[in-house]
């Protein structure tokens, strides 16, 4: 209870005494300021804030200790056992071991923006290879899954076989899709890398109308693709589209010499009308469209039987059979190990250039003188059988592949002599098991 003596003093302030003063505005000191930041060691704080930021982008985030390595180094290197690349114009040296000739590598890719390593770090990419259980297709796929990307095999197995792709079973980038490419397709992906069509005479031509049909409705179909999806499309034409070729070695620019009702025709034809079409898309609706012509190539897992020369010629010679040679064996070929067209594709693929471009290796030989390599390679007592030449075969074809060197910064780098023992080897686990004598 309060006190009743407890007095309230109000002092009574009349309006007229009522005046705003404002306070004072202090002006601006160096040494003032000086003095704000060195006490308590506010300035020691700052400067360790700056180290701490400096040493994270400079030793602890990973594309700035990768982009340093590369610009230090010079230079790219690959995964121990496979390729590694060297210079500016991806200079590379192979080495093979198991079923797979290829480990990941950092191959540079000339396009019309510049030279792009593919070892940067990039988004993995969702890639479709039609045909991609096959000779080449599988060893494409290989190189694509070590890059870190996503890929969707689709093959019929007509030619292509489970074997080839077997050890990604599990990987969760693979999938693999047993679909013929003349049912349309769909799916969403960044790029197309269509291989989907018999490529050896002893297949192409068991169904000449199945065979014209994966080229053009096939085409047809993964083109419409593309279109919807936006992918870029890479389709693989082959020599054939030169024909029985009157110019010497083969450019681009050449527009072959061509049988359109030969027996070979399904697949020569069939594979000028898919060049026709993709450049059709390409004009008509801005299609991102590229166009390999290849030439003979060769190297582990192709088929044992398939007709094509070098596997004629290797099977022959390990099961101690005569190699067959047709005609009078001076028809010139030009052989290009699996592994140089592989890396061809991939740089036209992520290139800036339509096409087309020849992919093959300039070296020329005779039939005769590849069954004397063969011999050298497995068995200098082999012996050759001569036979009547097939109809419509071409006499010489060498590709011209300056516009690759100076495009795609490509060209091929293995010999004959160095690859075919690659391949022998495969033969002869495929042929006899793991036995080397028999």
């Amino acid at each position: 209870m309060m006190s009743p003596n407890l007095n309230h003093r109000r002092v009574e302030v009349s309006p007229g005494d009522e005046k705003y003063t404002p306070k004072p505005q202090k002006q601006w000191s160096l040494a003032r300021s000086a003095e704000y930041v060195l006490r308590e060691q506010r300035f020691v704080f700052v400067l360790i804030g700056v180290a701490i930021t400096t040493l994270f982008f400079l030793f602890l985030q990973p594309e700035f200790r990768f982009m340093r390595t590369y610009v230090n180094s010079g230079a790219i290197g690959g995964v121990d056992g496979g390729f590694n690349v060297k210079d500016s114009l991806g200079e590379t040296r192979f080495s093979g071991n198991g079923n797979s000739p290829y480990k990941q590598h950092a191959a540079v890719i000339t396009g019309g923006a510049g030279k792009i390593p593919l070892g940067l770090p990039r988004k993995p990419l969702r890639i479709v290879v039609t045909g991609g259980a096959g000779f080449v297709g599988s060893h494409l796929v290989d190189r694509l899954i070590e890059r870190g990307d996503s890929v969707i095999v689709v093959d019929n197995f007509f030619t292509g076989r489970k074997e080839n792709v077997q050890h990604h079973f599990g990987n969760p980038r693979f999938e693999l899709i047993r679909h013929d490419v003349v049912e349309p397709l769909l799916l969403e992906v960044d790029q197309i890398y269509h291989l989907a069509c018999p490529a050896s005479p002893v297949h192409y031509k068991f169904n000449p109308i199945k065979t014209i049909k994966t080229n053009v409705v096939g085409t047809l179909n993964m083109l419409g693709l593309a279109k919807r999806i936006g992918a870029r499309f890479l389709l693989t034409s082959t020599s054939e589209v030169y024909g029985d070729p009157l110019e010497h070695p083969q450019k681009e620019t050449y527009w072959g010499n061509v049988n359109p009702i030969g027996v070979r025709s399904c697949y020569d034809e069939g594979k000028r009308t898919a060049e026709t079409l993709a450049m059709d898309y390409h004009r008509g609706a801005d299609v991102q469209v590229r166009i390999a012509r290849i030439f003979n190539t060769y190297g582990p897992r192709m088929c044992i039987d398939d007709g094509r020369v070098v596997s004629n010629f290797v099977a022959q010679t390990l099961r101690k059979e005569p190699m067959t040679v047709y005609g009078d064996g001076k028809q010139t070929r030009s052989f290009q190990f699996v592994s140089d067209l592989v890396e061809g594709l991939m740089r036209l693929m992520e290139g800036e250039h339509v096409g087309p471009f020849n992919l093959g290796n300039p070296g020329e030989f005779t039939i005769l003188e590849l069954a004397q390599v063969v011999k050298d390679v497995i068995d200098p007592t082999a012996t050759i059988e001569y036979k009547e030449n097939t109809s419509d075969d071409p006499h010489k074809r060498k590709p011209d592949i300056s516009k690759a060197k100076e495009l795609l910064g490509w060209e091929p780098k293995i010999s004959l002599e160095k690859g075919l023992p690659l391949m022998v080897e495969d033969f002869r686990k495929r042929i006899f098991g793991d036995h080397k004598d028999v």
